[in-house]
């Protein structure tokens, strides 16, 4: 029997993006509202989009809002190891929330394995004790075989919390019942005994139809379906990872007046900053990978990068940066956040060598900076005033980079810090800002579309949405989806009885 307060239980997958991180967000809800005090893990997480916690820590973007759907704040326990890829074969070590090195994936296996798993078991245990419930979330498959030796996020994760698992399969890729059974038969029996049931996600059409196959199921393998969720239209609750870039489109949308182009890069990171347009019923939110894609947009935004140097010579190797300085010159807004900010400017320096061997690349030439990379990492709340049309402006949002811009003294500042320092550029219709979350502050949003508005002749909007309050909303409605899918007190009951016996002996 495990000492700690908390009861855990795992999710993991058949396959990356099977609907983990969503599967756990809706579970903090679940459990939150039935009256468990519940935290989520994840031992390690690989992932560009980041969240930063309330005391300047970098976790996975997941982990920091399935913490917001458990009501808590959100800490570095909760995402204790983060790998952030930004060259081939080669990754920033985050360890609770600061970065400890650059490293490949060999080297990574073989050298801070033991450092990393105390790291993971230490961090775990601290949560345990202070809540009643932890949802961790696994990566990929645990059944990849070549890994399984050293891996440090699904069954050996499992095993030191002593949690039952739940394995889901996403049926909207077709094979589920093929994926559940290979994974369950390639794990040892004494992790395949850690299944309490399995989960099917992502279901459209009549459930009558998949019936059958839930009964064989059930016959071949012993775990029982606990349910099968079907796919959720829609849902606005902000992605973990690149893999999700599926979900907004590439096409225009010519019957929304607003439109709005972001560019995306291979080493795009924390492109969630876009998400507020989402909600708004006159934008229309497109990415844009070629040249020729880019055509007449309202607004252009560059989000951040992993690494700036290489996605700077993508944008310059495409082309797009001459369809950004002509789509400028016919009146787009120019919209650079972090590391698109200074690909904004005149020139990137990297005397380090923190990106690549270059030591000084050429920027857009669109804003009158030079920047500077650093070996040290910035991440730190913020808050300020925007002046917008007259208007001051108070907002927040969170910085992540490594690098310091330097705007020459023609150039007017964005945000003046609560501090008294100043950030970003703006120059006409182009702007820069290290703000991260910049358009979820409210009434900014609205000024800043008021003004396009205004421009295309169309009547100012007089209310802003509420982000905050949509993605409760969006909480709530992901929670009573999937209970309404999953027999929850059938999963209690199963939780109950893997906490009775005491689980995997």
């Amino acid at each position: 029997m495990r000492s700690e307060k908390a009861m855990p239980v795992m999710i993991q997958g058949t396959h990356s993006d099977a609907g983990k991180s969503i599967l756990v967000t809706a579970l903090c809800r679940i459990f939150t509202e039935d009256g468990w005090r519940t935290a989520p893990f994840k031992s390690q997480n690989m992932a560009l989009n980041s969240y930063i916690t309330v005391d300047g820590k970098e976790i996975g973007r997941a982990q920091g809002v399935q913490a917001e759907a458990a009501g808590i704040t959100a800490t570095t326990d909760m995402n204790p190891v983060l790998i952030k890829p930004n060259r081939d074969n080669d990754a920033q070590i985050v360890v609770h929330g600061k970065p400890v090195s650059n490293m490949k994936a060999s080297a990574y296996r073989s050298e801070y394995y033991d450092t990393a798993k105390q790291i993971i078991t230490e961090a775990y245990h601290r949560l345990a004790g202070k809540y009643d419930r932890i949802v961790i979330e696994g990566a990929g498959s645990p059944a990849e075989v070549n890994l399984n030796d050293r891996e440090l996020v699904n069954m050996s994760v499992a095993k030191m919390a002593d949690a039952p698992v739940i394995l889901v399969g996403d049926i909207d890729k077709g094979g589920v019942f093929a994926s559940l059974v290979g994974t369950l038969q390639l794990l040892p029996e004494r992790e395949r005994d850690r299944v309490i049931g399995v989960v099917i996600n992502k279901f459209r059409g009549d459930k009558k139809l998949l019936d059958p196959g839930l009964e064989w199921f059930e016959a071949y393998t012993g775990k029982p379906v606990l349910g099968v969720i079907p796919h959720i239209h829609d849902l606005q609750i902000e992605a973990e990872d690149s893999l999700s870039l599926s979900r907004y489109t590439r096409s225009r949308n010519t019957d929304k007046p607003i439109d709005i182009a972001v560019i995306e890069y291979p080493k795009i990171s924390n492109f969630t900053d876009i998400d507020p347009f989402l909600f708004e019923q006159d934008c229309h939110v497109r990415f844009v990978k070629e040249a020729g894609e880019l055509k007449r947009p309202n607004v252009i935004i560059m989000p951040g990068s992993k690494n700036t140097i290489e996605d700077l010579i993508y944008v310059q190797d495409k082309r797009l940066d001459k369809a950004i300085t002509l789509a400028r010159e016919l009146g787009a807004i120019v919209v650079g956040i972090c590391g698109g900010y200074q690909m904004l400017g005149n020139k990137v320096r990297d005397p380090y060598q923190v990106e690549t061997n270059l030591e000084e690349v050429q920027g857009l030439n669109l804003l009158p900076i030079e920047t500077t990379l650093s070996r040290h990492k910035k991440t730190v709340r913020s808050s300020g005033i925007v002046k917008w049309r007259a208007h001051n402006i108070p907002v927040k949002g969170y910085e992540i980079h490594m690098g310091t811009t330097v705007a020459e003294d023609t150039v007017s500042n964005f945000i003046t810090m609560d501090d008294g320092q100043t950030d970003g550029a703006r120059n006409n219709n182009v702007i820069g800002t290290y703000f991260h979350g910049i358009f979820h502050n409210d009434i900014f949003r609205r000024d800043f579309l008021n003004s396009l508005r205004i421009k295309k002749g169309l009547e100012p909007l007089q209310s802003s949405t509420s982000v905050q309050h949509f993605q409760e909303q969006e909480f709530e409605r992901l929670a009573a989806h999937v209970r309404k899918a999953i027999d929850i007190p059938k999963l209690y009951e199963r939780l109950s009885t893997y906490e009775t016996v005491g689980g995997v002996k």
